[in-house]
């Protein structure tokens, strides 16, 4: 019993360590993929509220053909009028033009940009960009794109951190294990 209170006094607060250790890690490679699952976005919704507050219509500003939201990870645009209702869009869900929840606009509007994870329906997940538009013509630009290739990385990360968690977890035991007995052998010699 007293090689088991030993054991568990020196090995806790490795298994603690490696615990925060790879945890930390794990986020912080989670967030690196998702933040950057933004940057084409950035650029798009950008260039496109410049071009508008210019004076460009919305039609030329959106790319050329059709993206389903449904299965496609092309990035998308949608220009939005102030109150809300799509003026021009390359996405479609069901044949329509997807509108965020108004309270998405509503906060870009106080604070000046929004960017969020847009779920349209269960399993549809976008990395979505969306400024105001400072135009007689518009009032938002969203940008988006599919998340489903960045879910992937990430539950891969999850994955390969778990791993390698239970090994160092693991082969800490087995080290501090043999560290105990080799020291309540030498003691009692």
């Amino acid at each position: 019993m007293k090689l088991v209170f030993r054991l568990l006094k020196s090995w806790l607060p490795l298994a603690v360590a490696i615990s925060v250790l790879s945890l930390a890690m794990y986020a912080a490679v989670q967030q690196a993929l998702r933040s950057g699952a933004n940057d084409p976005q950035v650029q798009m919704a950008e260039d496109a509220a410049a071009a508008l507050a210019g004076g460009a219509s919305p039609a030329s500003l959106i790319p050329a053909g059709r993206v389903d939201l449904a299965s496609s990870l092309a990035p998308y645009l949608i220009i939005f009028d102030a109150n809300g209702s799509p003026l021009a869009s390359n996405a479609l869900l069901h044949d329509q033009i997807p509108v965020p929840p108004a309270g998405v606009l509503d906060y870009t509007r106080q604070h000046g940009e929004d960017r969020i994870t847009w779920q349209p329906e269960p399993g549809v997940r976008s990395a979505t960009v969306i400024l105001p538009v400072n135009s007689s013509q518009a009032g938002f630009v969203l940008a988006g794109r599919s998340l489903r290739e960045v879910e992937r990385r990430e539950t891969q990360t999850f994955q390969i951190a778990g791993a390698a968690w239970l090994a160092a977890i693991g082969a800490s035991f087995v080290l501090a294990l043999a560290f105990e007995v080799l020291s309540t052998r030498l003691e009692l010699e």
